[in-house]
């Protein structure tokens, strides 16, 4: 039966893969997710140490000097992550320029200057806001480079430059030519800008944001938060981060936690199951999508690859954090995973939402520090049916990404197979005897 699914899988999901792989747009955003693996690995290592006193305490050596330097530990991550937008920004022009073959320092420096027209926020003392230059600005980090290296694209086939005599060196006329492109650049993204604050009244990446306002609604029904993390699932499959909800769905679930608090004061129950912590310690158990599962089969995996991803994502996730192994395996833009990730992942990740609606699960009153699974859950609520919902959860992750697994193992051991041959061309008898003959070519 399972090698029946496997060839079924296998003949379906992989022309499509292939297909994906081809296309220069989904492409270029696969690239540059998969670039961003070390920027997401080394921030989100960053996030773990504050999680460490609230486990041993804080009144030790280690939790104090921990909190003492906090401010260096995140060094790393307020400039990686904290910048990704800008980042991806950067990475998708290259490779989409680099299809067209285009002049890639002016593709680069377009795209970049694009995207910071739509995502540059102004505090009120004039400095720039980096809110929209992260996670939150990913939308707006694609469709800008895309744009611009497509503008750019159009430009020079239109030969909108400034042609410079031979004589002029290449560098100063490359810096007259990109002067059109520049102008329509900047004006189509100035006016995008413009539009979008004075006529909308908002920032373009909220632009984005807002699109998926009417499909959020009222969180307080299993079968909208069930929806909800499939979205959000679906999101982080296409390489976006599923924070771009949170300004919708962060100020109904922060009111929901307020009116279950009140209620317990009052001699009640909680009733709202929508909130911070569980959306934390259940919707995100080790990781949006619930990928535990791919992180155990990858540790025992045969392909070298996987195993080593496996290993480098199993803390992470034990502090549910899966970048790591979303952008390494990858999951993100892989038919294969689409399955178990996108449907399977958000049904399971709403499995203690369900648990809360029927009354077999407290709903929360309190919005835990970043503490790693199953304590994180228990603290939601203290009831220790909130360790059988995690456990649930763990069993059949494990279970249902199995089979997509190890289709995808196939292929990989298949890879690497094809590798080692063409490394091995010649035994080593043949090269010996190819030595002896001192052939010079």
């Amino acid at each position: 039966m399972m090698n029946k699914f496997e060839t079924f899988m296998s003949k379906y999901l992989t022309p499509i893969a292939n297909k994906m792989d081809q296309n220069r747009y989904l492409s270029a955003i696969k690239k540059a997710m998969v670039a961003m693996t070390p920027i997401l690995l080394i921030g989100s290592f960053c996030l773990i140490p504050e999680a460490i006193p609230n486990m041993i305490g804080p009144n030790n050596p280690i939790s104090q000097w921990i909190t003492t330097n906090l401010d260096i530990i995140y060094i790393p991550y307020n400039v990686g992550m904290a910048l990704l937008s800008l980042y991806v920004t950067a990475v998708i022009a290259y490779h989409l320029g680099k299809h067209y073959k285009l002049d890639i320092p002016g593709v680069l420096c377009m795209a970049i200057i694009a995207f910071l027209m739509m995502g540059v926020d102004y505090g009120e003392d004039g400095g720039i806001k980096s809110t929209y230059l992260g996670p939150k600005g990913l939308f707006a980090a694609m469709f800008a480079s895309i744009i611009a290296v497509e503008l750019f694209r159009w430009c020079k086939k239109k030969n909108f430059t400034i042609k410079m005599p031979e004589s002029v060196p290449d560098f100063v006329s490359r810096s007259f030519e990109m002067i059109p492109i520049s102008v329509i650049i900047i004006g189509f993204f100035l006016i995008i800008r413009v539009v979008c604050v004075n006529v909308l009244n908002t920032l373009p990446p909220l632009v984005f944001t807002n699109l998926f306002a009417p499909l959020v609604g009222s969180m307080d029904n299993p079968f909208a938060v069930t929806f909800l993390q499939i979205l959000r699932c679906l999101l982080f499959f296409c390489g976006i981060h599923p924070s771009v909800l949170s300004p919708i769905t962060s100020p109904i679930s922060t009111q929901f936690l307020a009116e279950n608090i009140e209620m317990v004061k009052a001699g009640g129950e909680a009733i709202h199951f929508f909130a911070p912590g569980p959306e934390s310690a259940f919707g995100n158990f080790t990781g949006t999508g619930v990928t535990f599962g791919l992180v155990f089969w990858c540790l025992l995996s045969k392909a070298k690859a996987m195993k080593q991803v496996g290993r480098i994502s199993l803390i992470p996730a034990l502090f549910g954090i899966n970048e790591p192994i979303l952008f390494g395996a990858p999951v993100v833009l892989n038919p294969i995973f689409a399955i178990p990730y996108v449907i399977c992942g958000g049904i399971i990740g709403s499995i203690p939402y369900w648990m809360m609606y029927f009354g077999w699960l407290k709903c929360s009153t309190f919005t835990p520090p970043y503490v790693g699974v199953f304590l994180e859950g228990y603290l939601t609520n203290f009831d220790y049916m909130s360790l059988v919902a995690n456990g649930i959860q763990l069993v059949l992750s494990i279970l249902i990404w199995y089979p997509f697994f190890k289709i995808y193992e196939n292929r990989e051991l298949l890879a690497e197979k094809e590798k080692e041959e063409k490394q091995d061309i010649f035994s080593a008898e043949d090269q010996a005897l190819l030595d002896d003959l001192h052939l010079d070519f």
